[in-house]
C-alpha cells in the first residue's frame, strides 16, 4: 500500500481537530448521485459575525473506461471552477489533472496543473500554478514509506523570482492504533503530532507548534468518543484556553446533525462564545 501523500501526514491526529466543528457558522450540506454516476452536491455557509451567506453548486462524473474524471463547480463570488483527472491508464499509480478557475465580474483565470503517483513504498507529487503575470510556481513533495516508517520532504519553486518559498520536512510512524507525525516547516515553525486509537470507540490527538523565530508555544489535546453506531461526542482544548465542544448524531440514513461550541476560557464571563450548526444530506 502507498504511503499518504505530504499533505495528508499526520490527518488523523489533524481531524481530531477540525472535523466536526463549526465555530460560528450555520452550514447545510446536500449531496445526491444519479443512477448514471453523476454526482450534485451543494452546499451553504452562513457566518454569524459577519452576516455574509456562501453557496457553491458542484457536478462530479467520471468515465471509468479511459480514467477521466470530470468536476465542474460555481459559488456565489461568481467564480467557475473546472477540474479533469486522467489516472491509471499510462501508468498505474499515476494521475495527470488540470485544473482553472474565471471570475466572470473581474476577468480574473487561473490555471493548474497536477501530476501524482504512488508506488508500495513512494507517493509523489508536482503542482504547476499557472499565471499570466507571472512565471509558475512549482509544488512539489514526496513521501517515502518502509515498515511503518515515512519521511517526506515538500518545496515550492517561484521560477519570475528564482526563489525557494517553501522548504518543509516531515518525520513520522504510522501503525494500527497510532500515529507519531513530526514536521519542519522553513526552518523555524517545528510542530508534532500524536494519534492514538485507545479502543474503537474512542480516539486521542496530541499537538505541539513551537516557533523558534518568536518563541511562541502552542499545545492542544483532542479526543472523540462514539457514543453508538449513530452518535458521537468530541473535545478539544488548546494552551490559549479556548475550549471546543462537538455533538454529532445520525438522524436516520443519509441525515447527520452536528452542533459545535467554542468557549473563551480566559474570558469566560465576557462572552464571546460561540456555537455552530451543520445539517448532511445524502440521497
Amino acid at each position: 500500500m502507498a504511503p499518504p501523500t505530504y499533505g495528508d501526514l499526520g490527518k488523523s491526529a489533524r481531524d481530531l481537530f477540525s472535523s466536526g466543528y463549526h465555530f460560528g457558522l450555520i452550514k447545510l450540506d446536500v449531496k445526491t448521485k444519479t443512477k448514471s454516476g453523476v454526482e450534485f452536491s451543494s452546499g451553504g455557509v452562513s457566518n454569524q459575525d459577519s452576516g455574509k451567506v456562501f453557496g457553491t453548486l458542484e457536478t462530479k462524473y467520471s468515465i471509468s473506461d479511459y480514467g477521466l474524471k470530470f468536476s465542474e463547480k460555481w459559488n456565489t463570488d461568481n467564480t467557475l471552477a473546472t477540474d479533469v483527472t486522467f489516472a491509471d491508464k499510462l501508468l498505474k499509480g499515476l494521475t495527470l489533472g488540470y485544473g482553472c478557475t474565471f471570475s466572470p465580474q473581474t476577468g480574473t483565470k487561473t490555471g493548474k496543473l497536477k501530476t501524482s503517483y504512488k508506488h508500495d513504498n513512494v507517493s509523489a507529487n508536482a503542482d504547476f500554478d499557472l499565471s499570466l503575470s507571472a512565471g509558475p510556481l512549482v509544488n512539489a513533495s514526496t513521501v517515502v514509506g518502509y515498515q511503518g516508517w515515512l519521511a517526506g520532504y515538500q518545496a515550492c519553486f517561484d521560477t519570475q523570482r528564482n526563489k525557494l518559498t517553501k522548504n518543509n520536512f516531515a518525520l513520522g510512524y504510522k501503525a494500527s492504533d497510532f500515529t507519531l507525525h513530526a514536521a519542519v516547516n522553513n526552518g523555524c515553525d517545528f510542530s508534532g503530532l500524536i494519534y492514538h486509537k485507545v479502543k474503537p470507540e474512542l480516539e486521542g490527538a496530541i499537538n505541539l507548534e513551537w516557533n523558534s523565530s518568536n518563541n511562541v508555544t502552542q499545545f492542544g489535546i483532542a479526543t472523540k468518543y462514539n457514543l453508538d453506531k449513530d452518535a458521537s461526542i468530541r473535545a478539544k482544548v488548546n494552551s490559549n484556553l479556548q475550549v471546543g465542544l462537538g455533538y454529532q448524531q445520525k438522524l436516520r440514513d443519509g441525515v447527520t446533525l452536528t452542533l459545535s461550541t467554542n468557549i473563551d476560557g480566559k474570558n469566560f464571563g465576557s462572552g464571546g462564545h460561540k456555537i455552530g450548526l451543520a445539517l448532511d444530506l445524502q440521497a
